[in-house]
This record gives C-alpha cells, sequence and structure tokens, in this order.
C-alpha cells in the first residue's frame, strides 16, 4: 500500500540517508520544486499530499525570466516552469512539468492522498503524523502546504493565519476555439493587459497550451473590492481570517446578473465574452485574497518554503518567483549535508537568506490593499 513507507524503518541508517533525509509537506509547485532542489543536493525527499495526482488548476501564473548569478537549481526550476523566459503560464502546465521531474529525480518519494495530520521534532529528527497512522521522519521538515499551511502553525503558533487584504479576485477563463472567430486575440498583441482601474481593475491574459493544436486559453483576472459583505454572509471570510474561495455554483444569483452587466459595460473584447459566458456556466471562482507577513521561516528542523512561509497580494507578481528563489536557495544551504547539528544550522542559514527578503515583497503590496481593498 502506497502510504506504508518503508522508509520509515531506515531514515537514521547513515549507510543508507547519503547526505540526510527531508520530509516535504505538500506537492503544490513549492513542493515540488523544493524536492527536486533538495534532491539535487543528495537528500533522500519524501513528499506528502493530501490531493490526488494531477488535480486540476486553470490560473495563469507570472513566471520571471533567468535572473543574474541564478545557480543551477534555479536555472532548472525556472526553464520547467516557463523554459527560463519572462511569461504567463497555465498553473496546470507547470504542476505538470514540475511532477514529472520530480518523479525522474533519483531520491524523491512521491505520496499522493496522504494527508498530514500533524508534525514534530526532535533533537534528533523532525516528523509528520499522517492519516493512515504512519510516521514519517526526516532530518529536516519542510511545509509547503499552502496559504491555510499546518505546518505554519507549527512554526508560528503565535500568527497561524494569513489575514484577508479587504478584496477578492474574479478569475475566469475559456478556450480560445470556444470565442467567435472575430473575437480571438491576434498572436502579436501582448500576453498580458490592465483594461481598467476604476472601483477595481481586470487583467486579461493570452496563454499558451502545450496540447499540440495551437490554441490559447482566454483569461480574466477581476479585482473587486465591493463584496466583502457578501464574502462574510456566505461564510468566505470570518473576521481577518479567509476560510474558503467562492465557488460559481455558491455565487448569488443577483451578484452574477451584476457581474455580466459591469462585464459588458467595462470590459473589452474578448475578455467581456470570457466573463459572460462564466457567469451564465457559473464557471468563475471568487477568491478573498490573503497576506501573510513572516516574523520567521524556520523553528529547528522545520522551515517553511511557498505560501507557508509567505501570502503577498497577487498584485506583486511575485508569489510562483519567491517560491522558486525559496527551493533553490533551501537546496544551496543543505548542500553540506545534515549531519547533526548541521541540519539546524542549515535552516538558519536559509532564514538569514529569505527572511528579510520575503517580508519586503509582501510588504511591497500592503500601500496597495491599505489604499484598495481597505477603500
Amino acid at each position: 500500500m502506497e502510504g506504508s513507507f518503508v522508509i520509515k524503518a531506515h531514515l537514521h541508517n547513515n549507510s543508507l540517508k547519503g547526505k540526510g533525509t527531508a520530509v516535504v509537506v505538500g506537492a503544490s509547485l513549492s513542493g515540488l520544486m523544493t524536492g527536486i532542489a533538495l534532491a539535487r543536493e543528495g537528500l533522500h525527499v519524501t513528499i506528502l499530499e493530501r490531493a490526488s495526482e494531477g488535480r486540476p488548476g486553470g490560473a495563469g501564473l507570472q513566471v520571471d525570466g533567468a535572473r543574474f548569478g541564478q545557480s543551477k537549481t534555479e536555472k532548472l526550476l525556472r526553464n520547467l516552469a516557463s523554459q527560463g523566459k519572462s511569461t504567463v503560464q497555465l498553473w496546470t502546465t507547470i504542476e505538470s512539468r514540475l511532477r514529472e521531474e520530480a518523479k525522474s529525480t533519483a531520491g524523491i518519494e512521491l505520496h499522493y492522498n496522504t494527508r498530514v495530520e500533524e508534525v514534530g521534532q526532535d533533537t534528533h529528527s523532525a516528523w509528520a503524523i499522517t492519516d493512515q497512522e504512519e510516521t514519517v521522519h526526516g532530518d529536516i521538515l519542510v511545509g509547503a502546504d499552502g496559504h491555510h499551511s499546518m505546518v505554519r502553525r507549527f512554526v508560528a503558533p503565535h500568527r497561524p493565519d494569513a489575514t484577508f487584504a479587504g478584496y477578492m479576485v474574479w478569475m475566469a477563463s475559456m478556450n480560445e476555439e470556444d470565442l467567435p472567430e472575430e473575437q480571438r486575440p491576434s498572436y502579436h498583441e501582448p500576453k498580458v493587459r490592465m483594461l481598467d482601474s476604476r472601483n477595481g481593475f481586470l487583467f486579461g491574459s493570452i496563454i499558451d497550451r502545450e496540447d499540440g493544436t495551437g490554441n490559447r486559453r482566454v483569461g480574466c483576472t477581476w479585482y473587486d473590492n465591493s463584496r466583502n459583505d457578501l464574502l462574510r454572509h456566505l461564510g468566505c471570510v470570518e473576521g481577518d481570517v479567509v476560510l474558503h474561495s467562492l465557488r460559481g455554483k455558491d455565487v448569488p444569483e443577483q451578484t452574477l446578473t451584476e457581474l455580466n452587466d459591469q462585464a459588458t459595460k467595462r470590459w473589452d473584447e474578448p475578455f467581456a465574452t470570457v466573463l459572460r459566458h462564466a457567469t451564465a456556466t457559473r464557471t468563475l471562482i471568487g477568491i478573498p485574497i490573503k497576506e501573510y507577513v513572516p516574523d520567521q521561516l524556520i523553528k529547528g528542523r522545520v522551515a517553511l518554503v511557498g505560501d507557508a512561509a509567505h501570502v503577498p497580494a497577487p498584485i506583486t507578481a511575485s508569489g510562483f518567483n519567491q517560491s522558486l528563489i525559496d527551493a533553490a536557495t533551501l537546496g544551496s544551504c543543505v548542500a553540506g549535508g545534515l549531519d547533526g547539528e548541521a541540519a539546524v544550522e542549515a535552516l538558519k542559514a536559509y532564514e538569514a537568506e529569505r527572511l528579510k527578503k520575503v517580508r519586503r515583497m509582501v510588504q511591497s503590496g500592503q500601500s496597495y490593499s491599505q489604499s484598495f481593498g481597505r477603500a
């Protein structure tokens, strides 16, 4: 059975563990990148993910191109994300590439449908306890379990939650071939366009797909600060904490009508059609925006990466790119191995390199949230 991890029995046998062992909680983009980065430094990595393999995700992500002085691992991750180019990529495209790389990388074990219920540590190791009552040990444990990180509650129990930024984003997309032919964007149009800035604004995106058809995905990302009462009424936000997103099937009919009318009056084509189609088919998603400025990234042998570590407003377009740098940096910090106290020192070096930078990154979006979200 996949959940019966033989690794548990031999993690402390130095003849088997090479430079060390790591447990990564979460196999979304941050978790996969972290697993790849750690395995490239000779660690045995066990990645635990509660969802099934190949889960859907329709969002587009801004991916930065190559940086000056980037490491070989960072270069690999950027090539997997976007061939090293600055562009918008579908979440599913990036996830698929990273997952296949992780599967083909020696030293990585991927376990899907495995929920982590608890994490802990002592002076010798860190561990995760799963819903299958297995305890998986490693020299270090990395929380890559997203906005609602359970591992963050262990690392920073005094500030466990990301907080509501005061506004939301509506997301919708459709295949280019489903648009009327006269509305299909030319191949010379920019990949991302900002369409409006009055009482909320919309980004239109055109994303290439890798299905061999040449067709693209046309998307809308609409920032809206006028629905906070709706989010609280429907239980998406409680106090300052975001509990869940708003699925199309749960959006009141009156709200759908209002969104449809606004799209018709304010947005250019083809994006107005995309939004109208999403309201008609209830395929749009409303996401309350969250922010988290970390006080710390580590606790002993436990570290945080990606959205578990820092949650910026999407207006910064930095979330994925900083998660990639988290993974590459953590990999370089463990390159010397994790024997004894070296594990703790490696994580201290990771926090020293990343904490101030990611704090500034999140704070850079907070001025916008304070003026737009709290208006």
